[in-house]
C-alpha cells in the first residue's frame, strides 16, 4: 500500500519535448515561443510611437487635414512648418495634436478666412507669392499673413511707396474703382445733386432668388409663403461692390476684375427688402421683374397642401 501511495504522489516530470515526435515537438515549441514573446513586442511598438501612439495624439501624421473657416485643405506637415517661428510652424511642430482644436470630423480647425488661406498655403509650398490679375483682397491677405506671423509675406504685400513719398499704383485697396470712391463722394458733396448724379456710374443690377410657397384647398397661402434660400446678384463687379459692400459674398467668383460682369455673387442676408433699400440708397430703381413657378410636391391626399417653388428676378437700373 505504501509503495502504491508513493507511486501516485510522485511529482510529475517537467514538460519536455524530447519524448514527442519530431513534428509535434516543433509545433509545440513554436507555440510556446510566440506566447512567451508576444506581449513585450506589443509594448515595445507602443513605446516607439507607432500608429497606436499617433491615435493617442502624440505626433502629427504626414498628411494633415485642415478646416479653415469651413474650407477643407489637405497638405503635408512639412508644408505647414516651412517657415520657422511662424504660427503654423509653432502649432504643427512645437505642439501635439491633442493640444489643437478639431472639428466634428477630426480635422484641425482654424477660425480664419478659408478663401484667403489658399494663398497662404501656396506661399508656404515654395515661399513664392503669385496672385491673380486684379486681385482685390491684398489688404485682407496682408492681415491674414500678419496673423500667421509670415513676416516676409507681409512685406511683399505692403503698399509700395515712391520717391515722391506717395503711395504707388500697387495700393492696398479692396477694389480699383472703390479706391476712387471717397474722392467721388467728396466732389459730389461740394458740387450738389447735379454733380453727384453726373459722377455716379450708370448700369444694371439683377437681383434673383428662389423661394417656396404652398397653396391649399382654399387657394390661400400659409404663413410660409416665401422662404428665401439665397439672394443672387448679377451685373458689373464694381457696381455690385459699390452697392452691397461687405454684405456681398464673392467666394464663388473671387478674382473677377472690376469692369467684368458676374452672375455668381450672392448676399450674406436673406431679406429682399434689405437689398431693395441698398439699391434705392445708391440711386437704382426697378425697371423689370419676372417670375416662374413649378409644383414641386403633390400628395394623393386632397386635404394636403401643394408645395410650389419659384424663381424671381428683379432688374434695377441707374441712369
Amino acid at each position: 500500500m505504501c509503495e502504491y501511495l508513493n507511486h501516485v504522489t510522485k511529482p510529475l516530470p517537467s514538460p519536455s519535448f524530447t519524448h514527442e515526435p519530431s513534428r509535434l515537438r516543433r509545433v509545440l515549441a513554436a507555440l510556446y515561443t510566440s506566447l512567451h514573446h508576444s506581449t513585450p513586442m506589443a509594448l515595445a511598438d507602443t513605446s516607439r510611437g507607432g500608429p497606436g501612439s499617433e491615435d493617442q495624439g502624440s505626433r502629427f501624421p504626414e498628411i494633415v487635414e485642415l478646416n479653415v473657416g469651413g474650407q477643407v485643405y489637405v497638405t503635408r506637415q512639412s508644408t505647414l512648418t516651412a517657415v520657422p517661428d511662424s504660427l503654423l510652424w509653432t502649432m504643427f511642430s512645437q505642439k501635439t495634436p491633442r493640444e489643437l482644436p478639431r472639428d466634428s470630423k477630426g480635422r484641425f480647425f482654424l477660425d480664419r478666412d478659408g478663401f484667403l488661406f489658399r494663398y497662404i498655403l501656396d506661399y508656404l509650398r515654395d515661399l513664392n507669392l503669385v496672385l491673380p490679375d486684379y486681385f482685390p483682397e491684398k489688404c485682407r491677405l496682408q492681415r491674414e499673413a500678419q496673423f500667421f506671423q509670415l513676416h516676409d509675406l507681409c512685406a511683399r504685400l505692403a503698399p509700395k511707396v515712391s520717391k515722391e513719398n506717395s503711395i504707388g499704383e500697387d495700393t492696398c485697396v479692396s477694389d480699383p474703382d472703390e479706391g476712387a470712391l471717397p474722392c467721388t463722394v467728396a466732389a459730389a458733396g461740394s458740387g450738389g445733386p447735379a454733380e453727384s448724379s453726373r459722377l455716379r456710374r450708370s448700369g444694371y443690377i439683377t437681383i434673383g432668388y428662389r423661394g417656396s410657397y404652398t397653396i391649399g384647398r382654399d387657394i390661400q397661402t400659409d404663413a410660409k409663403f416665401r422662404r428665401v434660400a439665397r439672394i443672387t446678384v448679377c451685373g458689373k463687379t464694381s457696381l455690385a461692390k459699390e452697392v452691397f459692400g461687405d454684405t456681398l459674398n464673392e467666394s464663388r467668383d473671387p478674382d473677377r476684375p472690376p469692369e467684368r460682369y458676374t452672375s455668381r455673387y450672392y448676399l450674406k442676408f436673406n431679406f429682399l427688402e434689405q437689398a431693395f433699400d441698398r439699391l434705392n440708397e445708391s440711386g437704382f430703381h426697378m425697371v423689370a421683374c419676372s417670375s416662374t413657378g413649378t409644383c414641386a410636391y403633390v400628395s394623393n391626399d386632397p386635404n394636403e397642401d401643394k408645395i410650389w417653388t419659384s424663381y424671381t428676378e428683379y432688374v434695377f437700373c441707374r441712369d
